[in-house]
């Protein structure tokens, strides 16, 4: 692999070393990158920094519940040219006029190499990524109603993102190059707070993670916080002006952080916080 296919991080995303690995490795393999890993962990903003990192263009495919394999590669419009032959439009002559291509189709017949992300394949039907092998193991396709085959000029760097919804079919995990990424350690968040938050002062840097981690440690939660919640709440820490003090937990009493409503996203955790710091008063009382 020549020296500026190499990926390793940007400015704005603190990659890991075993991150960096994977992505290289699955570049040198031309195989897709199948990314797995909580929400929140930087799995489709990884796509975006490894195409700028490698001065390539990026295609984004997200993936819903009811994607369908085909719409990758492309679809045929009948009911447009159903309608365009009842109206006399001499469209309907050439069929090509109702093919619409996919972004599949559209990383193949790129004129460089791009990336192209699939994301979170896991919200389709089990049966998506099977439907997907031999395209992305070829590298091409056929068009049945123009008899046109499409075939990768340049093979575009795959990267799937999955967040563990349903498990994966065997044959399609055995193509692709597999990486789990682990939630941030307190030193490397420390690092990634740094790129977006570069002159947050030490001690309000120190008691944000650590309450951070606190909640994230509070059993029965339902959504841990992740990075972006994080950040978003660090920001709004320094908006409002709330003293690096203010976040330490003196006892459990005092488990709900200022703000929480950053950090904590559904009902059922902001009962459990209360709960918790009504039942840890009730004892201070006793």
């Amino acid at each position: 692999m020549s020296e500026q296919k190499r990926f390793g991080g940007t400015d704005s995303y603190i990659a890991t070393e075993d991150l960096m690995v994977a992505v290289n490795a699955a570049v040198t393999l031309e195989r897709p990158l199948l990314v797995k890993g909580e929400p929140g962990t930087g799995k489709t903003v990884l796509a975006h920094e490894v195409a700028a990192a490698l001065g390539m263009p990026l295609i984004e495919w997200h993936i819903k519940s009811t994607t369908k394999a085909q719409q990758g590669l492309y679809e045929y419009d009948a009911v447009s040219r159903l309608r365009d032959s009842q109206l006399g439009d001499e469209r309907v002559h050439d069929i090509s006029n109702y093919i619409q291509r996919g972004k599949l189709w559209d990383a193949f017949t790129a004129e460089e190499q791009v990336v192209l992300l699939i994301d979170e394949i896991d919200k389709a039907d089990i049966e998506f990524p099977n439907d997907l092998l031999l395209e992305l193991d070829r590298m091409e396709f056929f068009v049945y109603e123009t008899k046109e085959r499409v075939k990768a000029t340049r093979r575009p760097i795959v990267i799937i993102t999955s967040n563990n919804e349903k498990e994966l079919p065997d044959a399609f995990l055995r193509r692709c190059f597999f990486h789990y990424i682990r939630f941030p350690d307190a030193e490397t968040m420390e690092r990634i707070v740094h790129v977006h938050h570069p002159d947050l002062k030490k001690d309000l840097l120190h008691e944000a993670l650590s309450a951070f981690f606190e909640v994230r440690e509070v059993p029965g939660l339902k959504k841990k916080p992740s990075t972006s919640e994080l950040l978003d709440w660090i920001k709004l820490l320094v908006v409002e002006d709330i003293p690096p003090e203010a976040l330490k937990l003196k006892d459990k009493k005092d488990i709900i952080p200022p703000l929480y409503g950053a950090l904590l996203k559904n009902e059922q955790d902001v009962h459990l916080f209360e709960r918790l710091a009504f039942l840890a008063r009730r004892e201070s009382r006793s």
